[in-house]
């Protein structure tokens, strides 16, 4: 199965000021990304606000990335749901257009327990013939995916690693130290990726890579080669960028440091909104901090 190592970009989704799907943006952000030397794409995460595109979006999206990349990266498709069965379905969709794998968010809203969120993402992986990511983000999804199903979870054949962000640190060792050796674990905080690969960690799903792409990657390429100073030298250079990122609701403040770099327009999708002025403050000071 295919291994997941290095800076995987959270895609954006950039909109017209209609609110419409920008192609044009989405495929030279792609480009960008590529340049920047990332180790692949991941489209219609929550960095992407999946959540208010339709279905249709959702795919025509997952269709352009994959088109743009042509298979220079692998793109790993987010495709997950609280729904399982249409997780199933996204995940067959996406394949069909020539993702190389999928990205499975743990089930929101409904708080499955720990035997619930094993059969759900079990099903996903039975049904759909291609390495999939989990995703663990107990701050969105009201629920933590615990160590030990996810460790259950590691030995299916089709589940290729996490995307960990519980921001436990036991958690993230124990899932370290005692799943297979093909298993990859992702960070899914930039200001976690270079503690979770000195751990012994396969590398991050970013944000800050969308505008960062080349120091986010010679991070984390400097941290799997064992050079850990450095990789610890860039960390705390990029920490302040990285807590600016945060100032508010993500992915507000990454599209708004891109909408400032000219790559596209400052525009959402409801209920997200733009940044209020004394947040732009915050990203425009640590960007130029970073001299970008």
């Amino acid at each position: 199965m295919m291994k997941f190592e290095g800076v995987f970009t959270a895609l954006v989704t950039p909109f017209n000021s209609d609110g419409s799907l920008d192609e044009g943006a989405l495929r030279n952000h792609v480009e960008a990304q590529i340049a920047g030397g990332v180790a692949g794409l991941v489209p219609m995460g929550t960095t992407g606000e999946s959540a208010t595109l339709s279905h249709e979006e959702h795919v025509h999206a997952i269709g352009i990335v994959v088109d743009q990349a042509r298979k220079r990266v692998p793109v790993i498709a987010g495709t997950g749901s609280n729904a399982t069965q249409e997780a199933i379905d996204m995940s067959r969709r996406a394949v069909e257009l020539g993702a190389d794998a999928t990205l499975q968010v743990a089930p929101y809203y409904n708080k499955p327990g720990q035997e619930g969120f094993y059969a759900h993402f079990a099903a996903v992986a039975d049904a759909v013939e291609v390495p999939h990511i989990l995703y663990n983000i107990p701050g969105r999804c009201a629920q933590n995916v615990e160590a030990e199903t996810i460790l259950r979870l590691a030995k299916h054949p089709n589940i290729a690693g996490i995307k960990e962000a519980s921001g436990s640190l036991a958690q993230i060792m124990q899932i370290i130290a005692d799943s297979p050796a093909d298993f990859s674990v992702l960070s899914g905080d930039d200001a976690w990726a270079f503690p979770l690969v000195a751990l012994g960690g396969q590398g991050v799903v970013s944000v800050a890579s969308n505008v960062i792409p080349d120091k986010l990657s010679s991070m984390i390429a400097e941290g799997l080669s064992g050079n850990i100073a450095a990789a610890r030298k860039e960390h705390y250079g990029l920490l302040d960028f990285f807590g600016a990122l945060f100032v508010e609701t993500n992915p507000v403040p990454v599209k708004y440091a891109l909408a400032v770099q000219g790559k596209m327009r400052e525009s959402y999708r409801l209920p997200l909104v733009p940044l209020k002025p004394e947040s732009r403050k915050v990203v425009e000071e640590a960007m130029k901090k970073l001299g970008i």
